[in-house]
Protein backbone atom coordinates (compact mmCIF):
# COMPACT_ATOMS: atom_id res chain seq x y z
CA UNK A 1 0.00 0.00 0.00
CA UNK A 2 1.26 3.55 -1.16
CA UNK A 3 0.87 6.18 1.35
CA UNK A 4 0.89 9.48 -0.21
CA UNK A 5 1.39 13.09 2.44
CA UNK A 6 0.78 16.33 0.64
CA UNK A 7 2.51 19.20 2.83
CA UNK A 8 3.03 22.74 2.08
CA UNK A 9 -0.27 24.37 1.84
CA UNK A 10 -1.17 27.58 3.05
CA UNK A 11 -2.46 31.23 2.85
CA UNK A 12 -0.36 32.89 0.33
CA UNK A 13 -1.63 36.62 -1.22
CA UNK A 14 -2.17 36.67 -5.07
CA UNK A 15 0.94 37.00 -6.97
CA UNK A 16 2.91 34.72 -4.43
CA UNK A 17 4.08 31.77 -4.75
CA UNK A 18 4.23 28.11 -2.59
CA UNK A 19 5.73 24.78 -3.06
CA UNK A 20 3.83 21.70 -2.38
CA UNK A 21 5.73 18.14 -1.50
CA UNK A 22 4.17 14.72 -1.96
CA UNK A 23 6.19 12.47 0.02
CA UNK A 24 5.41 8.45 0.25
CA UNK A 25 6.15 5.71 3.21
CA UNK A 26 6.36 2.00 2.04
CA UNK A 27 7.36 3.15 -1.78
CA UNK A 28 9.63 4.59 -3.94
CA UNK A 29 8.01 7.70 -5.74
CA UNK A 30 10.36 7.49 -8.41
CA UNK A 31 8.73 4.31 -9.52
CA UNK A 32 5.79 6.02 -10.47
CA UNK A 33 4.47 8.48 -12.52
CA UNK A 34 2.67 11.55 -10.55
CA UNK A 35 -0.32 13.53 -10.89
CA UNK A 36 -1.49 16.71 -9.21
CA UNK A 37 -4.95 17.40 -8.71
CA UNK A 38 -6.99 20.65 -7.26
CA UNK A 39 -10.30 20.50 -5.92
CA UNK A 40 -12.31 23.66 -5.16
CA UNK A 41 -15.38 23.76 -2.94
CA UNK A 42 -18.09 22.73 -5.13
CA UNK A 43 -15.95 21.54 -7.83
CA UNK A 44 -15.37 18.00 -9.06
CA UNK A 45 -11.41 16.77 -8.82
CA UNK A 46 -9.43 18.65 -11.54
CA UNK A 47 -5.61 17.32 -12.72
CA UNK A 48 -3.51 20.06 -13.37
CA UNK A 49 -0.58 18.22 -14.36
CA UNK A 50 1.81 15.45 -13.81
CA UNK A 51 5.14 13.69 -14.26
CA UNK A 52 6.48 10.52 -15.89
CA UNK A 53 8.65 8.06 -13.79
CA UNK A 54 11.52 8.84 -15.11
CA UNK A 55 11.37 12.59 -15.22
CA UNK A 56 11.55 13.08 -19.20
CA UNK A 57 7.92 13.86 -19.58
CA UNK A 58 5.73 16.43 -17.52
CA UNK A 59 2.26 18.02 -18.49
CA UNK A 60 0.34 21.03 -17.69
CA UNK A 61 -3.11 21.93 -17.46
CA UNK A 62 -3.53 25.50 -19.57
CA UNK A 63 -4.67 27.40 -16.38
CA UNK A 64 -1.54 26.45 -14.53
CA UNK A 65 1.10 26.37 -17.37
CA UNK A 66 3.72 28.66 -16.98
CA UNK A 67 3.19 29.40 -13.46
CA UNK A 68 3.41 25.88 -11.77
CA UNK A 69 6.19 23.23 -12.15
CA UNK A 70 5.96 19.53 -10.91
CA UNK A 71 9.79 18.23 -10.31
CA UNK A 72 11.35 15.24 -8.34
CA UNK A 73 14.14 15.14 -5.19
CA UNK A 74 14.72 11.55 -5.30
CA UNK A 75 16.90 11.73 -2.25
CA UNK A 76 14.09 12.68 -0.03
CA UNK A 77 11.54 10.64 -1.81
CA UNK A 78 9.15 13.56 -2.75
CA UNK A 79 7.30 15.58 -5.84
CA UNK A 80 7.20 18.94 -5.72
CA UNK A 81 4.82 21.55 -7.03
CA UNK A 82 6.29 24.93 -7.10
CA UNK A 83 3.67 27.42 -7.72
CA UNK A 84 4.19 30.84 -8.87
CA UNK A 85 2.02 33.82 -9.48
CA UNK A 86 -1.34 32.48 -7.59
CA UNK A 87 -4.40 33.77 -8.30
CA UNK A 88 -7.34 33.53 -6.13
CA UNK A 89 -8.97 30.64 -8.73
CA UNK A 90 -6.22 29.00 -7.77
CA UNK A 91 -7.32 28.54 -4.01
CA UNK A 92 -8.55 24.89 -3.82
CA UNK A 93 -7.26 21.19 -1.59
CA UNK A 94 -4.30 20.02 -3.86
CA UNK A 95 -3.70 16.53 -4.02
CA UNK A 96 -1.39 14.07 -5.25
CA UNK A 97 -1.71 10.89 -6.89
CA UNK A 98 0.55 8.10 -7.43
CA UNK A 99 -0.76 5.66 -10.51
CA UNK A 100 0.97 2.30 -12.13
CA UNK A 101 -0.77 -0.42 -13.64
CA UNK A 102 -1.60 -2.13 -10.36
CA UNK A 103 -3.68 1.03 -9.24
CA UNK A 104 -3.69 4.03 -7.93
CA UNK A 105 -3.14 5.96 -4.70
CA UNK A 106 -3.84 9.04 -3.28
CA UNK A 107 -2.69 11.32 -0.47
CA UNK A 108 -5.17 13.55 1.93
CA UNK A 109 -4.40 16.68 0.39
CA UNK A 110 -3.13 20.04 1.73
CA UNK A 111 -4.81 23.16 1.68
CA UNK A 112 -4.01 26.36 -0.78
CA UNK A 113 -5.60 29.26 -0.24
CA UNK A 114 -5.09 32.19 -2.54
CA UNK A 115 -6.37 35.65 -0.64
CA UNK A 116 -5.58 39.37 0.12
Amino acid sequence: QVQLVESGGGLVQPGGSLKLSCTASSATLSDYPIAWFRQSPGQEREGIGCISSNDRFTYYENSVKGRFTISRDNAKNTVLLQMNSLKSDDTAVYYCKAFNARGYYWGQGTQVTVSA
